[in-house]
C-alpha cells in the first residue's frame, strides 16, 4: 500500500478558497452568522497547528506521564466546554463531570489498546491521544444533551415532579423518568449513526487510514472497535455525570437546588 501523500502548507491555504461558498450563502440569506464563522475557522486553524506541533513532540518523547498530563488536559477543556454548553455552574458541577469524563474515556481507550492492540506501553502517545480525542469529542456532545435535558426537564415540570415526591416516592424514583429521558436523548445520535455506518457515511478514522496506505479490512475493523468504544465511553460519562451531580443538586427534601445553574447572560 502506498504511503499517505503529506499536504504543504501552501497547498492546504487552496482549501480556504471552498469558504467562498458558504460566505456566499450566508450573505444571500442574510444571516449574522459570518463574523463568528471567521472566528470559529480562525480559531479551528490555530488551534490545530498548535496541538499539531505539540503532538510532534509528545509522539517523539512517549512519555507516559507527559501522555497523561495531556490526556488530564483534553478533559478538563471538555469539561469546561460541557458546563458552559448546558449554563451550569462551573463551581458546582466541575469535579463531578470531570470525574465522569474520566471514567468514560479511559475505560474504553485502555480496553482498546491493551486486550485488542496488545500494546504494553498502556499510555502509548500513538494510541492513548488519538482515541482518546475521538472518544471525548463525542462525550461531550452526547454530555451537553444529557445534562441540559436531564435538569432543564426538572425545572420546567416542577409540578409533575414535587407530585411525585408528595406521593411518597424516593428521590430516585421521582428522577426516573427524566434520567432515562437524558439518556435517550444523549445516546440516539450514537445509536443512529452506528445503524447507518458504512452505508451513509465513511467515518474520519477509517477514511483516514484507508488514505494513509492500511488496508480497507483493517481500517474496518479498528472503526467497529472505536465505534464500540465511542457507544460504552459516552454512555457511562452521562450516566456516571448525572449520578454524581445529583447528590449536590437536590436538598435533603428532593427539590431542585436552582443556584446550580448559570445566569443567563
Amino acid at each position: 500500500m502506498n504511503e499517505i501523500i503529506d499536504i504543504s502548507y501552501w497547498a492546504l491555504s487552496a482549501i480556504y478558497v471552498l469558504l467562498l461558498l458558504p460566505l456566499a450563502i450566508l450573505l444571500y440569506l442574510q444571516l449574522p452568522l459570518i463574523k463568528d464563522a471567521a472566528i470559529a475557522v480562525i480559531r479551528m486553524t490555530a488551534q490545530l497547528l498548535f496541538v499539531g506541533f505539540y503532538l510532534e513532540i509528545v509522539f517523539r518523547l512517549n512519555n507516559p506521564f507527559l501522555n497523561l498530563l495531556w490526556l488530564m488536559v483534553m478533559v478538563a477543556v471538555a469539561d469546561g466546554s460541557i458546563l458552559r454548553g448546558c449554563r451550569l455552574r462551573i463551581s458546582k458541577f466541575m469535579l463531578p463531570v470531570f470525574i465522569a469524563l474520566l471514567t468514560g474515556t479511559i475505560i474504553p481507550v485502555l480496553t482498546f489498546v491493551v486486550p485488542i492492540l496488545q500494546r504494553s506501553n498502556w499510555l502509548d502517545a500513538q494510541y492513548v491521544i488519538p482515541l482518546a480525542g475521538m472518544v471525548l469529542g463525542n462525550c461531550l456532545r452526547a454530555d451537553i444533551i444529557g445534562l441540559t435535558q436531564f435538569y432543564d426537564s426538572i425545572r420546567n415540570n416542577e409540578k409533575v415532579y414535587h407530585q411525585k415526591l408528595a406521593h411518597g416516592a424516593r428521590l430516585q424514583e421521582a428522577l426516573h423518568p427524566y434520567w432515562r429521558d437524558a439518556m435517550r436523548a444523549a445516546l440516539v445520535p450514537t445509536i443512529a449513526t452506528m445503524a447507518t455506518i458504512g452505508l451513509v457515511s465513511l467515518p474520519g478514522m477509517m477514511t483516514g487510514a484507508i488514505l494513509s496506505g492500511t488496508s480497507p479490512m483493517t481500517a474496518i475493523k479498528y472503526q467497529i472497535a472505536i465505534m464500540i468504544a465511542i457507544f460504552s465511553g459516552t454512555a457511562t460519562t452521562v450516566f456516571v455525570a448525572i449520578w454524581l451531580t445529583i447528590r449536590t443538586s437536590f436538598n435533603a427534601y428532593g427539590t431542585l437546588d436552582k443556584t446550580i445553574f448559570a445566569p443567563h447572560k
